[in-house]
């Protein structure tokens, strides 16, 4: 009986961990947001690449960021708990570039480079 119980005790232990670490996982999302890049250099660009790097990733919960220029997607790994997706694409609209359904801000797209202008 004393086995029993410590059998079943142990089974218990084990399941509330595994269900602590899928709930972990779940915070940390990734998300596949399309946009309209123009040039070819966006990456290395110095006014575009930078803003990415400067802008997004300094978002709290934004983790990492790949700007795909031939797919025109940006690719965001973030943290749900700490911000959320229309945060971070209002944030890409802001420097000058749609994200998805919401359209690029003006101000930010006037201070785009010329060649990433559509």
């Amino acid at each position: 009986m004393k086995n029993l119980k410590s059998f079943m005790f142990l089974v218990i232990v084990l399941f509330m961990s595994n269900m602590a670490v899928a709930q972990k996982a779940k915070t940390n999302q990734k998300a596949v947001i399309k946009t309209a890049i123009t040039c070819d250099h966006c990456k290395q660009c110095e006014t575009c690449g930078m803003l990415f790097q400067d802008k997004l990733v300094k978002i709290k919960g934004v983790k990492m960021i790949d700007l795909d220029a031939e797919k025109m997607t940006i690719t965001v790994f973030f943290n749900a708990t700490k911000t959320n997706l229309m945060e971070i694409k209002t944030a890409i609209s802001k420097l000058g570039y749609d994200a998805d359904e919401i359209k690029a801000d003006p101000a930010g797209y006037e201070e785009l480079d010329g060649c990433c202008k559509i």
